[in-house]
């Protein structure tokens, strides 16, 4: 606003004086005197230069993650927690690696790494507090009352926060640190609490549930350099996935004699009736019953064991329309070549089957004695190749969580190449092709006395059907 001023008569004079003492110069008309101007708010503009091998590298990253997140979202649903937050950030890969590749287009066009400009407009911005812990600091005045709005603070390592306070209670904040920046609900100490997300300056990104300043409970970890981990979390250790059993899920069972026999007594199977009325004492069905869309028998063990109620109960169940699989119960007493052709020689194989599976549970003192991880693994891959030749299917390794962990770090290409078949009670896949999960080895299933394993098949409908024609799940 201009200030105007009064002409005096002292500032007439001093006009006179200017004429007289200069007649010929051009007088402009007087102006009021104006006070300089000095914005509160300006724009700033700054440009920064993008190294042409970090954009390489984030664009690498950034295609790790969304393979892993294209393995979540081909065996899951909107069905299973936390889908959409899943979903959600998967979109948000998905854009920046676009960004990513247009920069990286730009730059071998020019022959020069691009830049970027970052502009931040001049805009009126809110009066912030300072918070401290009896009151807080605004505009010069220190207040006691409840605080209300934004504030700048500092939590008990001395991190600056800044937070959204509602009657002092913080309902929103973001710290920055040495390891990223944590966005979400924080409790009265200042430490992460409720829902937030945590993106840190290596690249893993982490959303879901806080407590005292820690992932716990449900939460998805996505990274450059690890699997996907959505699930549960407790005091920031991750334990698995947490499943939810709907309908829409495809639930099969696996069988041995011990489903015909309990000591002395023989029992057969009611093909006609079975249908899964519990999926163990771990995870609660609600009441709920589940059809059996596939069985797994077990055929034979070693080189001389045969289960004797297997063509009987293959071919009650495919009458039943039941997809039906054999296995095999991997022994370390006898060569690996031999049990493969034992199998094979004394099992039905039928078009429409589903692939074969090589059963592996020895325990840790059975693989000391043949010599190791190595050789273990040089057996099951004898098995696998000569059973796949001689049956044309792809067979399938059952083995447990603990295994895959303990024992086939130096198996890389067995990962790669068969699908697995794992034990799983809690915890979330490993890095394999995974098929089936075992839910329980204690479920009820009507027309069969005593308990039963349970199955679920590792995705829904579109990709079983897929299962059913292939034989293998990429």
């Amino acid at each position: 606003m201009k200030k105007v001023r009064d002409i005096t008569y002292t500032d007439l004079l001093i006009l006179a004086i200017i004429v007289i003492i200069n007649p010929t110069s051009t007088l402009t008309p007087y102006h009021s005197f104006k006070a300089p101007c000095i914005p509160d708010k300006v724009e700033i503009r700054y440009t920064k230069t993008i190294p042409t091998d970090s954009i390489a590298n984030c664009l690498k990253e950034t295609e790790a993650q969304l393979s892993e997140m294209k393995y979540y979202l081909k065996v899951h649903n909107v069905t299973d927690e936390g889908y959409n937050q899943v979903a959600r950030y998967n979109a948000t890969l998905m854009d920046r690696k676009a960004r990513l590749a247009k920069l990286a287009s730009s730059t071998n066009h020019t022959g020069s790494p691009p830049s970027q400009t970052i502009t931040i407009p001049a805009k009126d911005r809110p009066l912030i507090a300072v918070k401290l812990s009896k009151g807080y600091w605004r505009a010069g005045h220190y207040h006691f009352t409840p605080l209300n709005g934004k504030a700048i603070t500092r939590d008990d390592q001395g991190r600056i926060i800044s937070a959204v306070y509602a009657a002092d209670t913080v309902v929103s904040a973001i710290r920055i640190d040495s390891t990223g920046i944590y966005q979400g609900q924080m409790d009265a100490y200042l430490q992460a609490s409720g829902q937030g997300v945590f993106i840190a300056h290596n690249g893993n990104y982490y959303e879901g549930h806080w407590q005292y300043g820690r992932p716990h409970g449900f939460g998805f970890l996505s990274s450059p350099y690890q699997q996907l981990k959505a699930g549960e979390w407790k005091n920031g250790k991750f334990l698995g996935e947490r499943l939810r059993y709907t309908s829409e899920r495809i639930y099969g069972i696996d069988i041995s004699r011990h489903q015909h026999e309990k000591g002395r007594k023989r029992y057969g199977i009611d093909w006609e009736k079975v249908r899964i009325t519990s999926l163990g004492a771990r995870h609660n069905a609600e009441g709920r019953t589940f059809p059996i869309s596939f069985v797994y028998i077990k055929s034979t063990e070693g080189t001389n064991i045969r289960n004797r109620y297997f063509l009987s109960d293959y071919m009650k169940a495919k009458k039943q329309g039941i997809r039906v699989g054999a296995y095999h119960f991997f022994s370390l007493k006898s060569p690996a070549k031999a049990q493969a052709n034992y199998f094979v020689n004394h099992t039905l194989f039928r078009k429409g089957d589903f692939p074969p599976v090589l059963d592996v549970e020895p325990t840790d003192a059975q693989i000391r004695k043949i010599g190791g991880d190595e050789e273990l693994m040089n057996r099951v891959r004898v098995f696998m190749n000569i059973v796949e030749q001689r049956t044309g299917m792809r067979p399938i390794l059952y083995i447990s969580q603990s295994f895959i962990n303990h024992h086939m770090n130096n198996a890389t290409d067995i990962k790669q190449k068969y699908n697995v078949w794992i034990a799983r009670y809690g915890q979330y896949k490993p890095d394999v092709k995974l098929v089936y999960w075992q839910l329980c080895p204690d479920g009820k299933v009507d027309g069969i006395t005593g308990a039963v394993d349970i199955n679920v098949f590792n995705g829904y409908q579109a990709q079983f059907d897929e299962f059913i024609q292939t034989g293998f799940y990429k």
